[in-house]
């Protein structure tokens, strides 16, 4: 026989767990993490169910025992329990679900059925002192109530009272919330125990924006300069101004010259190109080192400072990979895969070539392999880095960033790590069950309102270990929406990632509407900025307006303000009757604050729609009327279930509403 067979009671469907507890739920600090059980027993008494939820070890708090948070009945479905966690630091904690006999339940419900059908004294004799002894019993383990637990026990014993004088005390509305929280918890009966990886907030919430340090030189005489980490660090006032929280910036380390690509990845490179950031190594150093021309460790360090005195962070990529001319090559040929004519493999994605990359072959010297990413990842930790953006993960054992990522973790918990896998779903899934912060996700690709609404589900669904980060371009990506639907749909675009999920991104250039690729069909930007130095006239598309600065901006203002908009479980889509309008809202559990969202998905013509919103999703009643202030124009409305919109996207594509309403939805405990 195989299970368990201490189970007293029945306790199953325990979520949020990720891979059946192999690996760890996500949250991070104060966010509401609703944990839910199926529980039942046998016959008819009453069962209760609570979470034990234990903190991470902490010398500098005294050792206490966990709070009794109590699991309410929710439906439609029956045996349905749950309760809402809120973990307040960081760090690895661990929970489980109970169930026990209820007899403080079962005790009233028997009297109040027995009492309605006509019962006197003489029949609830036995209850009347059963009762009584419970009571005495909660009086023991709750001092500051003893007195009316000792009251209402006194009364079910009197026999001078009539019944209804005697079960008043006991039945009284103010009890309720003592007996409540203070259970008589008998034959209880544990889950597993799970684990609960609580990571700081921006591993959940925040904006990115990405640029290249060495295109930020002046240009002279018509000609780009490489840029310096200093000449990079005066375009931060500006990346802070539109609100964003984290710079990512590509590869910084030294660029192989051997076998370099030339300007929009031609196999020739003239004297004078600069070659991609992502073939790292030359004879100038490693992933440890700084390409010179950016500068050095302390220009980079004075970066990162001066980041964060902009109240923003640094994360840097991370890609595992060597130019044929790094140090590694050298030092350790065992590290790559040797051709049978002796040669080391370069990478290939059929029909792609990347002459000038050679990937790491992790099942040669593993060991060595492993301590030498370590080595290097804790360079830049110790240089202010406290993200990193992880180039083609899926690429790589999992086996690896399981091990990397938690022996990080060991000492540096606040580090996050963001997976680039635009792969398949079983792959990107797994490197966030494994120990991912963030992942990169398929959003560029989806549209339609259809397959926007069936992937955010889908997303919301796997929110207990995947989160995701939107975003909107990258150097790699440059939808066809974005190539032809002019500026409209930039905003279209910016408006999604940024509402629909709590991270989002950008890549520089999106805000001046950069759309041109380098050929029909093709995702590539003309004169990519992966093989070139691509420099920006901002001063100039600030003067002339044609910039798109101040509504990314907004956008990141209007996150700010709501904490509804730095969820993701909470994301919940509302139909509406035009396919070319997209209609949902985020609440706050926290709060009563809900933001709604209509927003069209046609970048050349008017959409008109009706919604028909799912009023209980916005913690209203079916009837209600209630007040939206749209935080893009200011105009504020009347609205109900049934709602006329009309979206022209020349002059704005979308509605981002403040719903006032007065109460957060969610279960209401029973009493």
């Amino acid at each position: 026989m195989t299970g368990r067979a201490d189970l007293r009671f029945g306790i199953t469907d325990v979520a949020p767990v990720v891979s059946c507890g192999s690996f760890s739920t996500r949250a991070v600090v104060g966010e509401h993490l609703p944990i839910t059980a199926t529980v039942f027993r046998e016959g008819h008494d009453a069962v209760g169910a609570n979470v034990v939820l234990v903190p991470p070890a902490d010398d500098d708090r005294p050792a206490e025992p966990p709070p009794l948070l109590r699991m309410a009945e929710f439906g439609p479905e029956p045996d349905r329990w749950t309760a809402t966690v809120v973990p307040d630091r960081e760090g690895l904690w661990t929970w489980r679900v109970e169930a026990w006999d209820d007899p403080l339940r079962t005790w009233r419900h028997d009297v109040e059925v027995k009492v309605d059908a006509g019962q006197g004294v003489e029949d609830l004799a036995n209850d009347l002192e059963s009762g009584a002894r419970l009571f005495e019993e909660v009086a023991r383990a709750v001092p500051a109530q003893r007195p009316v637990l000792l009251a209402a026990a006194a009364a079910l014993r009197d026999g001078t009272l009539d019944l209804p004088a005697r079960l008043a005390p006991a039945l009284s509305a103010g009890l309720r919330p003592v007996l409540h929280d203070n259970p008589v918890r008998r034959l209880i009966t544990a889950s597993p125990t799970y684990e609960l990886w609580v990571d700081r907030p921006r591993a959940l919430y925040g904006s990115w924006y990405e640029f290249f340090p060495r295109s930020e030189g002046p240009v002279v005489d018509g000609t780009p300069t490489h840029g310096t980490f200093a000449q990079a660090a005066e375009r931060l006032p500006a990346i802070a101004e539109m609100g964003f929280d984290v710079v990512y910036l590509p590869p910084i380390h030294p660029i192989g010259r051997r076998n370099r690509k030339g300007k929009n990845n031609t196999l020739n490179a003239e004297p004078d190109d600069v070659g991609s950031p992502w073939a790292i190594g030359s004879a100038e150093g490693g992933h440890d080192a700084v390409h010179p021309q950016l500068g050095t460790m302390e220009d980079f360090t004075a970066f990162v400072a001066r980041t964060r005195e902009l109240g923003m962070e640094v994360a840097l990529d991370f890609a595992l990979q060597a130019a044929p001319d790094h140090p590694w090559v050298t030092s350790h040929p065992e590290w790559f895969t040797t051709k049978p004519d002796g040669t080391i493999a370069y990478a290939e994605n059929p029909p792609k070539k990347y002459q000038d990359i050679y990937p790491i072959n992790f099942d040669n010297d593993p060991e060595g392999i492993y301590a030498e990413c370590l080595r290097v990842i804790r360079v830049w930790i110790d240089a202010g880095v406290r993200i990193f953006r992880v180039d083609n993960p899926h690429t790589k054992p999992l086996n690896f960033w399981h091990w990397l990522i938690w022996e990080v973790k060991k000492t540096d918990p606040d580090v996050l790590f963001l997976a680039e896998a635009f792969t398949r779903p079983a792959m990107m899934h797994q490197l966030a069950r494994i120990g991912y912060t963030q992942s990169y996700t398929y959003f560029t690709w989806r549209t339609g309102r259809t397959e926007l609404e069936e992937y955010g589900q889908q997303l919301v669904d796997s929110a207990h270990y995947m989160r995701p980060n939107f975003f909107v371009n990258t150097p790699d990506i440059l939808h066809a929406s974005l190539q032809y639907g002019g500026p409209p749909m930039f905003k279209i675009r910016a408006v999604l990632a940024s509402m629909l999920s709590p991270t989002w991104g950008v890549y520089s250039g999106f805000e001046l509407f950069e759309h041109v690729s380098l050929r029909p069909g093709s995702e590539e930007y003309l004169d990519t900025e992966k093989f070139q130095l691509r420099p920006r006239d901002w001063a100039g598309a600030e003067a002339s307006g044609r910039t798109l600065s101040p509504y990314l901006r907004r956008l990141n203002e209007i996150r700010r303000a709501h904490p509804a908009l730095q969820q993701l479980r909470t994301l919940h889509f509302h139909p509406i009757d035009n396919p070319d309008l997209l209609c949902f809202s985020k609440t706050d559990p926290g709060s009563t604050d809900a933001v709604l969202v209509v927003v069209s998905l046609n970048s050349h013509h008017v959409q008109i729609g009706t919604t028909s919103l799912d009023m209980a999703a916005l913690g209203l009643d079916w009837s209600d009327r209630f007040t939206v202030t749209d935080e893009l124009s200011g105009a504020t409305y009347d609205w109900g279930q049934f709602n006329y919109v009309e979206l022209d996207p020349h002059r704005e594509p979308a509605h981002v509403f403040t719903v006032h309403r007065a109460l957060p939805p969610g279960p209401v405990p029973p009493a």
